[in-house]
């Protein structure tokens, strides 16, 4: 493990897991996002540095490769490393393991956004390049991110609204309800019965306190295509492509 690695255990508690004692995803989304910011806090580049810039990190984009989707466990360990940047992104990569053996394999990436403008900033000067998070250079660990293709069809589809109890430190819904919101519409039989094998994830936008957020399916055998919508203006929040296996 590299010296800018950061590798930690986490016990899943009852309430973490579905009725088949499945992590949740959205409690996985969760412990990659807890442990990626103390990675970045223990780099140099966490909350505390970025927001006397007034920057803060957007996630982007997630592509997950499961060989054995965490299940009927009640520990893992997570291990993350910064994969350096380019001009405007940043990359981030992680393993999930129950003991030696590799559950899966997540590739991310993240952008520096100013809070007031919006703008994305240029990550190598925002951190005075730190060296922790050096320029980005492509290897085998690295996963590669999924097109995402529109809905060509909508087979299911639901409405929500956010809770005060989805919004986080930034002020808008965390990245973890976004699943939790694309995923219900395919009701109890569908997820009763299959475990995730690969996900791909765009996040496109924030969505604040009380809206309505319209989730919408597209239904293809295993592979399931959402769009999660803010209901009134129809902007996209976001995309995702999941691929499934029978449980």
């Amino acid at each position: 493990m590299e010296k800018r690695a950061l590798k930690e255990s986490f016990s899943i508690k009852y309430s973490e897991m579905d009725c088949n004692l499945v992590l949740k995803p959205a409690v996985l989304l969760q412990f990659l996002q807890d442990l990626a910011s103390d990675n970045a806090e223990q780099l140099g580049f966490g909350y505390s540095y970025i927001i006397k810039k007034n920057l803060a990190w957007f996630l982007l984009k997630y592509r997950m490769e499961f060989e054995d989707y965490p299940s009927k466990i009640d520990n893992i360990q997570i291990e993350t490393e910064p994969r350096g940047y380019n001009k405007l992104f940043a990359f981030r990569n992680f393993k999930i393991l129950n003991g030696e053996k590799l559950l899966g394999r997540v590739s991310s990436s993240w952008a520096l956004v100013d809070i007031d403008s919006k703008n994305i900033i240029s990550v190598g000067a925002s951190l005075d390049n730190n060296p922790n998070m050096p320029p980005y250079m492509k290897d085998c660990e690295d996963l590669d991110f999924e097109k995402i293709k529109p809905l060509s069809k909508v087979d299911t589809e639901k409405i929500f609204e956010v809770r005060f109890d989805d919004i986080d430190v930034n002020g808008h819904a965390n990245n973890s309800n976004y699943i939790i919101w694309a995923f219900e519409p395919l009701g109890f039989e569908f997820l009763n019965k299959h475990r995730l094998k690969i996900l791909d994830m765009v996040f496109k936008k924030e969505i604040k306190y009380g809206c309505k957020v319209l989730s919408q399916i597209e239904l293809l055998d295993n592979i399931t295509n959402h769009v999660v919508k803010n209901a009134v203006t129809g902007e996209e929040l976001c995309i995702i492509r999941a691929e499934w296996t029978e449980q």
